[in-house]
């Protein structure tokens, strides 16, 4: 981090709330510069040059080390100097910076998209809206399939797209934060387990994991706090994420999208086909009742008190640390 003194982390929790504020406010405007894009043409690049031979696994590991290395090195000097040449610059790039990691506003404008068509009963509308935030095929699928698949995404992407990013920005500012991102990004793009990708992705797929494994369980549980489950106390419904948890095939997303499903008494995951490959994916929860359209905006309630929770839990711990 930036020399900012005794009072670093006091400073640095500003900065993450001033990036939040920024998210909230602004999003991600799509014909501005942003680092995602860098990000993904980089190891584009990397994968279209390297991803041959023998060693395809070294040169994922060596393409992701570099990106790294350089987001690093890149994002600590120019901080440094910045915080230098005049604080408020540098507290204002630094939430700047942050604010690009993060995404709430973007994922609820991704949901809503599909959600006012449904409201509408123009479901053909809302079938190709979630096609552009999903990968799955969804020209045939029924309403409660297109809020099933809405609501996946926003619950998965808690973690990924806002949690995750202000957990390591909270650790180290912008620096790592832009780097969980680019590694995030890395294996969106490589990190599929597809026969020409597998190996040089390897390394990316297995990092991401690893960057989001405490983010994603924080996320579960405080997506618990937020709203009293379906049924359940909050001691069994917890017992029930963690054993709901270990069913998804990811070691982190489960978390997120369990705890959507114990909370609004819906079951998630079932069947899905990609360019007309059909995979399962682990039922989620107990189908207490049937999926409807404004269980898309009651996931984007718990995705956002979620994401206050967690800033305040952060603020508060650093407090703690910083006046004991």
């Amino acid at each position: 981090m930036p020399n900012k003194g005794k009072n670093e982390m006091v400073i640095q929790s500003i900065t993450i709330i001033i990036a939040y504020y920024i998210d909230l406010i602004v999003g991600d405007p799509p014909k501005w510069p942003h680092p995602v894009k860098l990000f993904g043409r980089y190891i584009s690049f990397c994968e279209t040059h390297f991803n041959k031979g023998r060693f395809k696994g070294i040169t994922g590991l060596l393409s992701l080390i570099i990106l790294i290395v350089l987001i690093f090195f890149i994002t600590f000097y120019l901080l440094f100097y910045l915080y230098h040449l005049h604080f408020l610059l540098g507290l204002f790039v630094e939430a700047l910076l942050i604010a690009t990691t993060i995404s709430q506003k973007g994922l609820k404008q991704a949901a809503m998209i599909v959600y006012y068509p449904l409201k509408e009963k123009n479901l053909p509308l809302a079938r190709k809206k979630l096609s552009e935030i999903v990968g799955r095929d969804t020209d045939e699928l029924p309403e409660k399939e297109v809020v099933r698949g809405t609501i996946e995404t926003v619950a998965e992407n808690t973690t990924d797209g806002i949690t995750a990013p202000l957990f390591w920005a909270f650790i180290g500012g912008a620096p790592f934060a832009l780097i969980y991102r680019a590694i995030n990004t890395c294996d969106s793009v490589v990190g599929y387990k597809t026969k020409e990708l597998k190996t040089f992705g390897k390394a990316s797929a297995r990092l991401d994991d690893f960057v989001n494994w405490i983010p994603a369980r924080l996320t579960g549980f405080l997506m618990l706090i937020t709203k009293k489950s379906f049924q359940n106390s909050f001691k069994k419904t917890f017992n029930l994420l963690r054993l709901n948890a270990k069913k998804h095939k990811s070691p982190n997303s489960g978390w997120n999208e369990a705890a959507v499903a114990l909370i609004l008494g819906v079951q998630l995951g079932g069947t899905n086909t990609y360019q007309g490959i059909v995979s399962k994916a682990p039922l989620l929860g107990d189908a207490l009742r049937t999926l409807e359209a404004d269980d898309i905006v009651r996931t984007i309630t718990i995705m956002q008190r979620t994401t206050t929770l967690f800033i305040i839990g952060g603020v508060i711990l650093v407090l703690t640390f910083t006046w004991f």
